[in-house]
């Protein structure tokens, strides 16, 4: 019995084996499923070329183009005003900035000027009696003489004995002198030279100011300057005048500018020039961070792509018979997210938006205005 069924699983083995083989066999021919191929379908445009009017951009901070920074060329005690000076305190054109305690120094301007008017006095019995040519007109100067206004200029001396006569007595030094004295004397008091705003203030009421002691910073807040630099090939374009369109960095607000002064020279270590753009708005703060973007030139015959469409070989791909190709380009000019090509035959149909994995021959379906442009694969 124990044969028996060994028998028959060793004959079911063999029919299991070969019913197996035979099976292998079968669909050892069988063909290959064919997958569908995909076609993408790809943004394009129609090349036509235009005049591309060069824009370049460029950033920078706020200056304000009128500036004083304010030091002591004397020194005496901050003497208070009747505006504070602190910074944001505005002042008119005219007004006292700062006034220093000068009582000492005044009193020994009168004093040299006490002295001039005594040493001419002194002279006037000689002119009349060697020089009565003379003599009213240096009466008419004594007559006019004020110790409390500003000293007024000699009388013209004329002939050559005259000359030699007040020299002679040290009337010419001791006026010269006098108006040395009376122009110090008008550096104890700072004047503001336009009217504006105090950004910066260095000292305060009551202290001690010593002689060449920085104050503070006066500025006009109504006009402001940035400067950029420019790349040296737009050295020849680049003119006085110029519009620019000045960019906050949150692409909120635009301000209207222009080109104030180009430099005459070129920075020798960054091969660029710096461009100097007034601008003017009440909105504007000194230190603000604005983008610029300056109309540099036209360029004839050109075409402006995104960059990424240019390839790395100077080519940009183009579709012809549902395939892509290669043509070379002519870039002229490179900007943050556009670059102007040369060289673009008018009528090339040109991909407008990059195709991932793309490649010379690729088939594609051309799509010009689709309806949906997120369902392209």
């Amino acid at each position: 019995m124990r044969k028996i069924i060994l028998s028959v699983i060793g004959v079911a083995l063999i029919i299991g084996a070969f019913l197996v083989a035979n099976y292998l066999i079968d669909n050892k021919h069988k063909p290959k499923p064919i997958i569908p191929k995909v076609i993408k379908t790809v943004l394009v445009e129609t090349v036509t070329n235009r005049t591309i009017p060069l824009v370049i951009s460029a950033n920078g901070n706020l200056v304000a183009k009128q500036r004083v920074e304010l030091y002591s060329e004397v020194q005496g005690i901050f003497k208070t005003g009747s505006k504070l000076f602190k910074p944001g305190q505005k002042f008119n054109k005219g007004e006292t900035l700062i006034r220093l305690d000068a009582s000492e120094y005044y009193a020994s301007v009168q004093s040299a000027k006490s002295d001039l008017y005594n040493s001419i006095a002194a002279i006037m019995p000689d002119l009349r009696l060697d020089f009565p040519e003379v003599f009213q007109k240096w009466q008419n100067y004594l007559n006019g003489f004020n110790l409390n206004k500003t000293t007024p200029k000699l009388p013209e001396i004329v002939e050559e004995k005259e000359n030699y006569f007040i020299t002679g007595r040290g009337i010419v030094s001791a006026y010269y002198n006098v108006k040395t004295l009376e122009q110090r004397l008008t550096k104890y008091r700072i004047i503001a030279p336009f009217s504006g705003i105090l950004t910066e203030a260095l000292v305060t009421e009551g202290t001690f100011v010593r002689s060449g002691q920085q104050l503070g910073e006066f500025i006009n807040p109504s006009v402001y300057e940035m400067e950029v630099a420019i790349s040296k090939s737009f050295a020849d374009i680049l003119k006085e005048g110029e519009s620019v369109t000045l960019t906050s960095l949150d692409n909120t607000k635009q301000y209207e500018a222009k080109v104030s002064r180009v430099n005459g020279s070129i920075d020798a270590t960054t091969q660029t020039i710096t461009v100097y753009i007034e601008v003017k708005h009440e909105d504007l703060k000194e230190g603000m961070y604005l983008e610029a973007q300056l109309n540099a030139e036209k360029v004839e015959d050109a075409i402006e792509i995104d960059r990424n469409l240019l390839l790395d070989s100077k080519e940009v791909y183009v579709v012809r018979d549902s395939l892509l190709d290669v043509i070379s380009v002519k870039p002229v000019h490179f900007s943050d997210e556009k670059v102007v090509l040369k060289n673009v035959p008018n009528g090339t149909i040109i991909l407008r938006k990059p195709v991932p994995g793309a490649y010379a021959g690729m088939h594609v379906k051309a799509a010009i205005n689709p309806t949906n442009t997120d369902s392209i694969p």
